[in-house]
């Protein structure tokens, strides 16, 4: 893609378990802190998990008019939260977000799966009369990006993947290519999630996916730690704001970072587990070096999937060493989610942001509650405190149900 244009992020808008907000996000996630408590949604005492990443801070009314509150679920609440946080960072006129050329690219993986419990609750108690008009468009996972659309009159590309953990970062990488073919010269692309319901719980609980460090929610999720027995379930939205860097030159926009490699893979292997020998993962970032025209030994710095889960974060560190070799040892690999624990759909999008925040102000976040060292993850993990660094290049990785995978490599902007 490098002979095309090229393409910038100029605005970060996140709602997450450490705060709204990126400022107060990024400040607390450098501190090494957990967002992760006991679940105050509903009563878990027949859970075996009853822990997560609940956002505690968020009131949707500073964002949205009290009428459309209610007819939205909390995903698209965040989505547009975080669009509109993302849209004031990057200092944009919105007059350049009317028109044909600003898109929108914001997906889920589950969508509006708190609003569906109850209309079916609905459903079953009082019938079919009672069930909303709105209950459709509150729920189903395009409307994040309809509704960013509608705000801000952006007619470009409109959008929303739903490709499980990777979705984030998938909606980021296809925007980022959008943009590269002309066909846009703004996007507005992320992720959003609002997982942290009876129903999402109870599935996951069954899959024997979640930790049950209840006693302690906030040393739960430790990624590459030996101890590590299963991820926790987070929530919100992480929203950029991505430019044709011509565009964000002339108006003379901060950039935090160059997307300049994308790439995509499948495992072809299980719905749920990765590939053993992490052939998926490993491709997936052979993709995006070569997309970007690089070598392994380019990049300095990968914030990991890693999502504290037994399986996913051995075969991550086995894919890293098949394409980085040597340089495996040399080069710092974290993991964010040991503080925002896992926000799947919206994962990708916030780890992207991360990713961009790291390259811009020279500053690694750590892995927290790393204790134990594992001998099949034996890499640098950034363990338990921010690390300064210079670095030029940054990957993410996000990895999802069903085998699919995604990576993005981003570089330090210094032109």
């Amino acid at each position: 893609m490098n002979s095309q244009r090229r393409v910038v992020i100029t605005g970060i808008g996140l709602v997450s378990p450490l705060g709204v907000g990126t400022k107060k996000t990024w400040e607390r996630l450098l501190k090494g802190e957990s967002g992760v408590g006991l679940i105050t949604r509903f009563d878990t005492s027949r859970y075996p998990t009853r822990i997560a990443a609940e956002i505690r801070d968020f009131d949707p009314l500073v964002f949205i008019d009290r009428k459309e509150v209610r007819r939205m679920d909390l995903f698209i609440q965040y989505a547009l939260a975080a669009a509109a946080l993302a849209v004031e960072d990057a200092g944009i006129d919105p007059a350049l977000l009317e028109g044909d050329n600003c898109g929108v690219y914001v997906g889920s993986g589950i969508g509006g799966i708190g609003q569906i419990e109850e209309w079916h609750k609905v459903l079953l108690e009082k019938g079919p009369e009672r069930v909303s008009p709105f209950f459709l468009v509150a729920t189903i996972i395009n409307e994040a990006a309809g509704q960013i659309s509608i705000r801000y009159r952006s007619r470009g590309p409109n959008s929303a993947t739903a490709t499980a953990c990777t979705t984030g970062l998938h909606a980021i990488g296809d925007s980022y290519r959008i943009i590269a073919r002309g066909e846009a010269q703004i996007m507005i692309a992320g992720g959003s999630e609002a997982p942290i319901t009876p129903l999402g719980v109870a599935g996951f609980c069954a899959m024997k996916a979640l930790s049950e460090r209840n006693e302690e929610p906030q040393r739960a999720s430790r990624p590459f730690d030996a101890q590590r027995d299963g991820f926790v379930m987070g929530e919100g939205a992480g929203i950029l704001i991505l430019e044709e860097l011509g565009l964000a030159l002339k108006r003379g926009a901060r950039i935090y970072a160059e997307i300049v490699g994308y790439g995509m893979s499948g495992d072809a292997y299980h719905v749920a587990a990765p590939d053993p020998e992490g052939e998926g993962a490993a491709a997936v970032m052979a993709r995006a070096l070569k997309d970007a025209q690089l070598k392994p030994e380019d990049i300095g710095y990968i914030n990991a999937h890693g999502t504290s889960t037994p399986l996913n974060d051995r075969i991550e560190t086995l894919a890293i060493k098949k394409i980085f070799g040597e340089h495996a040892y040399k080069l710092a690999v974290s993991s964010t989610k040991s503080m925002t624990g896992h926000l799947l759909g919206a994962a990708g999008a916030i780890e992207t942001a991360f990713t961009a925040l790291s390259l811009y102000h020279q500053i690694l976040p750590p892995t927290i509650n790393y204790e134990f060292p594992d001998p099949e993850c034996d890499l640098d993990y950034v363990p338990n405190q921010a690390r300064k660094t210079q670095i030029n290049y940054a990957m993410t990785n996000s990895f999802g149900f069903g085998g699919t995978n995604g990576c993005l490599i981003l570089k330090r902007f210094m032109d």
